[in-house]
């Protein structure tokens, strides 16, 4: 197995944040073009602008948080070379459950709902964490 594809996964979560800012721009145009948005506050205030452009802000500034620990880990299970089917479909899992947790936060924002798909997420990330301590200590 290519140790290097173990950055697919990496690199779609990337994709990701990239269309939440598109998204984002298309919204707050759309958004000004309606007259939603307190033109003297827009520049330092988030609440200048309507909720559908703060779900999708929100969501963008929460793919800096966990997803984060996701590129050290495969970081540095790549490093220890400890990339195997087993990373491979967690990985891709944890960026599945960032997809539909972004699915959910610009949407219907039912918290329960987006709370239960983060929940998944940590927990795969504690498995990838658990994995790498072994990874490092194995050898």
């Amino acid at each position: 197995m290519n140790q290097n594809s173990i950055f697919l996964s990496v690199l779609l979560q990337i994709m990701l944040v990239i269309a939440l800012y598109i998204y984002l721009a298309i919204a707050k145009s759309r958004a000004s073009h309606r007259g939603e948005v307190d033109e003297d506050r827009r520049a330092l205030f988030d609440d200048a602008w309507p909720e559908s452009v703060l779900k999708i802000n929100n969501c963008i500034r929460n793919q800096f948080e966990v997803p984060v620990l996701f590129y050290v880990l495969i970081t540095v299970l790549w490093s220890l070379g400890a990339v195997n089917i087993f990373v491979h479909v967690v990985s891709w899992l944890f960026v599945a459950t960032r997809i539909v947790h972004a699915y959910i936060h610009t949407g219907s924002n039912y918290v329960p709902l987006r709370r239960g798909v983060f929940s998944i997420g940590i927990l795969i990330l504690l498995v990838l964490t658990i994995f790498a301590v072994v990874a490092l200590f194995s050898d």
